[in-house]
């Protein structure tokens, strides 16, 4: 058991029953593949705008449908969803996560009516998938300034990089 990791039902029924130890409850999603000091910047500063922070975490097969296998990329994730949805839980600003299977936050967003949507600023409302969603139900969007511009590719890529010049 992971203390911290709520499946859908269980994390509405939290909320439900102390809703002054949850809200304002802020929102955020993604695949969280290989945690970098960009991601723990970005749940800090998400954490710093309520009082919860609940992270949605891309399923195995979601990232795999969001992330296609690349020619001479390893299958993403390369962290499993358990290892991933651990280290998340273990981060200070983390107050809960939830694992989902849709490419997409829609649904949690529509169930768990957060009060705050997050999401990096290299986003733009217009091609936000869940803004519809988010609007819908009253919810602020908030964009997050990207202070430490690294991703999950650009580390495997550079791992990738190496491990070719060490085989030379």
């Amino acid at each position: 058991m992971i203390s911290g990791l709520y499946t859908l039902t269980e994390l509405e029924e939290a909320i439900a029953a102390d809703p002054l130890l949850w809200r304002p409850l802020v929102f955020t999603n993604g695949c969280f593949d290989m945690i970098h000091a960009g991601h723990v910047r970005y749940l800090q500063a998400a954490k710093a705008l309520g009082r919860s922070l609940v992270v949605g975490l891309n399923s195995d097969t979601s990232v795999q449908a969001i992330k296609p296998q690349q020619l001479g990329f390893p299958s993403r994730p390369i962290v499993p969803e358990m290892q991933r949805a651990e280290v998340l839980a273990a981060l200070k600003p983390v107050t809960a996560v939830v694992i989902f299977a849709d490419t997409t936050a829609i649904k949690l967003i529509e169930r768990l009516k957060p009060d705050i949507y997050v999401k990096g600023g290299d986003y733009l409302i217009e091609t936000l998938p869940e803004g519809p969603a988010a609007q819908a139900i009253g919810c602020e969007i908030s964009f997050v300034k990207v202070e430490v511009p690294s991703s999950t590719t650009a580390l495997i890529n550079r791992i990738l990089e190496h491990s070719q010049r060490d085989k030379s």
